[in-house]
C-alpha cells in the first residue's frame, strides 16, 4: 500500500473507532509510539504491537466519559501523513476539557513505522 492509501484506510476505521483493526491491518510490529512530556500516566516512547495496545489501554481506562471526538483532513507525503484530532472529554478525576492534538505517522512498506502526538497535556 502506498502511504496516501494507508492514510486512507487509518482515516476510514478511525472515524469507527476501530483501533484494534487499525493495529492490526496497518502497523508494522514493531511500530514506535512516541508522546510529548505529559502528566499522564501514558508511557512516552513504546515499541511493538502489544506495547501500543497496553498503552491505548491505559489511555481509555483514564477517560470518565468521552462527550465527542472529530479530526481534520489528511496531509499526506510521501512516508508520512497527518492530522489534527480532538475529543472534548471527561478524564477521571479531572474536569471536562477540549483537547487538541497533532498526529503524524511514517509509513514504510505499506505499514505504519511510527506515530508521533503533539499536544499540551491529556491529564
Amino acid at each position: 500500500m502506498t502511504t496516501q492509501q494507508v492514510a486512507n484506510r487509518y482515516y476510514e476505521l478511525i472515524q469507527k473507532n476501530l483501533y484494534e483493526q487499525i493495529q492490526n491491518e496497518l502497523y508494522a510490529p514493531n511500530a514506535v509510539s512516541i508522546e510529548p512530556e505529559n502528566d499522564s500516566k501514558l508511557p512516552l516512547v513504546v515499541t511493538g504491537i502489544d506495547a501500543l495496545r497496553q498503552k491505548e489501554s491505559l489511555f481509555f481506562s483514564q477517560v470518565e466519559q468521552m462527550h465527542s471526538s472529530y479530526m481534520s483532513e489528511l496531509v499526506v507525503s510521501t512516508f508520512f501523513f497527518s492530522m489534527m484530532t480532538g475529543m472534548d472529554v471527561t478524564m477521571q478525576g479531572k474536569p471536562r476539557k477540549n483537547k487538541e492534538q497533532i498526529c503524524v505517522f511514517e509509513v514504510r512498506n505499506g505499514k505504519i513505522v511510527k506515530e508521533q502526538f503533539f499536544y499540551d497535556d491529556f491529564a
